[in-house]
């Protein structure tokens, strides 16, 4: 790709004004960033791998309005405005089936925003969506050339490393709940179960024993660090997850002797009891207050359940009145802030008690814009997931083995993300937006890859 002069001649002509100010010594930050400019330029991809890995990190940065990820992202905005209006990408890598679901979204989005109960509180929602969409659009223009090895080894050491800090440092901890660099321990284990499946199959994929052992190291940290977030709900997806994989590799597990199930018992016998010896406390107290859900969980058996439960009815209420367009984006917390259940699950009556989010994404989303608005996001998860299966299949009758272990395991962790949206309010969690478009893509590479003739 030619780098445009006009761009070269403007960082130029700053680096001179730099120079000419009472900041000279901007000026070399000024040089960095044309070079890094370049780089992007010509490695776009270079710049989403970049934002995946400084996802798990985005703590470092949460006082401050300029961040590592945003500064790459809106330079890659910019940088890929430029190549499609020079025609070095071709326009037609924006194309997903996706869109059908999402342009329709958009619109009731809008419609809702104008007929919102707090305009200030939308308008805040959408500047977080916006994050999501211009993420969706630069995947679909580059994900064709991205590198998915190298994308599930940095997801997976920038996960693992915070995992590392939670579990050794009190610092990244939320009373006494692994929270990474995050402000909710849920969040991280979200992060902790979509980077698990790909940390497998590296293990799986490792050329030797080195290279197993250090995945595997990676893994530990994984498990350890999703243990030390106490996330019940966690613990039911990454189980999930793991049975989704044996069913993959259930060809493979034939190959297993009779010998080596004695070894595999031996294992389990050391390993199961130093895992629960190893779990906190609090976690299998936690686990337990599952039990409750058979008769029904009360605020005084577990206030997090009881909290949980008051979500879902103020939610329901806000459907049942306004069951098109909703109360407007990021309402819900307004009209959970004036109901009894606001004061009676504050701990202190301080306001960020009183105004609670849902904790569930596909709530919110129902409760604040309306049911066809729900069901056409609940619609675009649904089509991503398909896009793997049938991109999986497309592999296999391919004969492309490894591509298709990649799409199960990118589809476990896309499946992963969707399931903790129930748990969690992240309508602009970048992974889910990443891997969204990155869903149509992949489809769209493996059915138009050759197909391998069989012989006589």
């Amino acid at each position: 790709m030619i780098f445009p002069l006009s761009i070269v001649s403007l960082l130029g002509l700053v680096c001179i004004a730099l120079l000419a100010s009472p900041w000279p010594y901007l000026a070399p930050g000024a040089v960095l960033g044309l070079v890094g400019f370049a780089v992007l330029y010509r490695k776009p991809t270079w710049g989403l791998l970049g934002i995946a890995a400084l996802v798990p990190f985005e703590g470092f940065f949460k006082d401050s309005s300029l961040s590592g990820s945003k500064l790459i992202g809106a330079s890659l905005a910019v940088i890929l405005m430029l190549q499609l209006a020079m025609h070095q990408i071709p326009a037609e890598r924006l194309r997903s089936n996706i869109w059908r679901y999402l342009i329709w979204f958009m619109v009731l989005y809008f419609l809702s925003l104008l007929n919102t109960d707090d305009m200030g509180m939308s308008l805040g929602h959408l500047r977080e969506l916006s994050v999501g969409l211009i993420l969706f659009v630069i995947t679909l223009l580059i994900g064709r050339e991205l590198n998915l090895d190298l994308f599930a080894r940095l997801v997976t050491l920038a996960v693992s490393a915070t995992c590392a800090m939670a579990m050794f440092s009190t610092k990244f901890q939320d009373q006494g709940r692994a929270a990474g660099l995050l402000e909710d321990p849920n969040a991280f284990a979200m992060l902790i179960a979509f980077a698990v499946p790909l940390g497998l199959l590296l293990i799986i994929r490792s050329p030797n024993l080195l290279h197993r052992l250090f995945w595997g190291g990676c893994c530990l940290l994984l498990l350890g660090g999703m243990t030390k977030t106490e996330s019940r709900s966690g613990l039911v997806v990454l189980a999930l997850s793991l049975v989704i994989g044996c069913w993959h590799y259930r060809a493979q597990l034939t190959r297993i002797r009779p010998r080596h199930l004695g070894f595999a018992m031996l294992g389990l016998a050391i390993v199961i009891p130093l895992a629960i010896y190893a779990m906190p406390a609090g976690y299998l107290a936690r686990i337990q207050s599952l039990s409750v859900l058979s008769a029904g969980a009360r605020g005084h058996d577990d206030e997090s359940l009881g909290r949980r439960a008051s979500y879902i009815v103020v939610g329901s209420q806000m459907i049942r009145e306004n069951p098109l367009l909703g109360s407007g984006p990021g309402t819900f917390p307004l009209h959970y802030a004036t109901t009894g259940y606001a004061k009676a699950f504050s701990a202190n009556r301080k306001i960020g008690d009183l105004y609670r989010r849902a904790h569930n994404t596909y709530l919110e989303i129902f409760s604040e814009l309306g049911i066809p608005a729900g069901l056409l996001f609940v619609g675009m998860l649904a089509l991503g997931l398909y896009n793997l299966i049938r991109a999986r299949r497309a592999w296999m009758q391919r004969r492309d083995w490894e591509q298709a272990d990649m799409m199960t395991h990118l589809g476990v962790g896309f499946l992963s993300l969707t399931l903790f949206l129930m748990f969690l309010s992240a309508p602009n969690q970048k992974y889910v937006w990443i891997m969204l478009a990155l869903t149509s893509v992949l489809r769209l590479k493996a059915e138009q890859a050759p197909l391998v003739e069989t012989r006589a």
